[in-house]
Formats: C-alpha cells, structure tokens, sequence
C-alpha cells in the first residue's frame, strides 16, 4: 500500500483539478451547504506520482464530516485505508460522530459505509434538485442509469474516550 499525507496548503490546487475533474466543480454542495477544499483537512493516497485516493472532512464542534472519499482503484484498500485515517482524525479531535452524506444511485458507497459500521441517519427526499441549483453539474442520472434525486445521511457514533487512559 501507498503512504497518506495528510493535505496542506499547497495541495489546494490539485484538490481543486481533483474534484473538477471527478466531481464536476471545485466546490462540493451537501445538504444545500457549499464547502471549499480551503475550508477542509484531508488525506490522499499517491503512487508518487498522482493521487490514487483521497478524503476531505469538515469538523464543527464534536462533530466531523466526510465530504469526499474517493478511490480511484475500487477494491483495492484504497478506500477503507482513507477512511480509517479520517476516523483516527475524528478520534483525535473528540468527535462523537463522523456523518457523510451519499446519493442515492450510489449503493457502492452505502455497501461500503454500512460495512464499516456506519448507520442510516436521514433521507432527504427531492434534495438534489435544490443542490443542483447551487451546482448544475450535478447530472441527471447517476449510478447504474438511477434518477439522482436524494440525500442519505449516514452516522457512526465514536465511542466516548475513556478518561482512565488520559493523564
């Protein structure tokens, strides 16, 4: 497996290229909210030579956010090795619960986070045509030819870090 780097300042263009090339913009829209990649910590995987995965996350409070998780090279680890750094961040910042927010079209991503213990939290139905508005990238359709019409929230809960171990 490739190493992860944790992004800094400099890597604000290539996230930008990263997410217009993969996404559509160089901005994501989540629940009707816009986010930056200014405004986000994040993690790639590389080859050296090109970013082979990445995760954006947004804290706020006790709560962290995966705006993006991408894996270039599906079943290969890439994702679940981002995913499990952007936990230990959230871990390390006193996050209660990590959310995301899917699509959905997207039944990998729902396999996928499920699998890693996250649950079911919302539906927000109709929600990415107002999303569009904001984004008109966003297609149509999206996954296996499914309208791309709704929001899936998922939550995991982190478990309350045990105070007899700090000192």
């Amino acid at each position: 497996m490739f190493p992860i780097t944790q992004l800094k300042e400099s890597d604000l263009p290539a996230l930008r290229h990263f997410w217009q090339t993969h996404w559509g913009a160089d901005f994501m829209v989540v629940r009707g909210r816009v986010f930056r990649p200014e405004q986000l910590e994040g993690f790639a995987l590389s080859d050296g030579a090109e970013w082979l995965g990445l995760v954006t996350l947004y804290f706020e409070a006790f709560d962290c956010e995966i705006i993006s998780l991408d894996s270039l090279h599906p079943g290969q680890g890439i994702g679940t090795a981002l995913l499990n750094v952007a936990l230990q961040a959230a871990r390390r910042a006193s996050c209660r619960i990590v959310k995301l927010v899917t699509t959905n079209d997207n039944t990998p991503a729902l396999r996928f986070y499920q699998k890693h213990g996250f649950e079911l939290a919302a539906l927000r139905s109709g929600s990415i045509k107002q999303a569009r508005k904001i984004k008109p990238s966003i297609p149509e359709f999206g996954l296996d030819g499914i309208p791309l019409r709704d929001e899936i929230e998922l939550w995991l809960h982190l478990p309350a870090p045990n105070p007899d171990l700090c000192t």
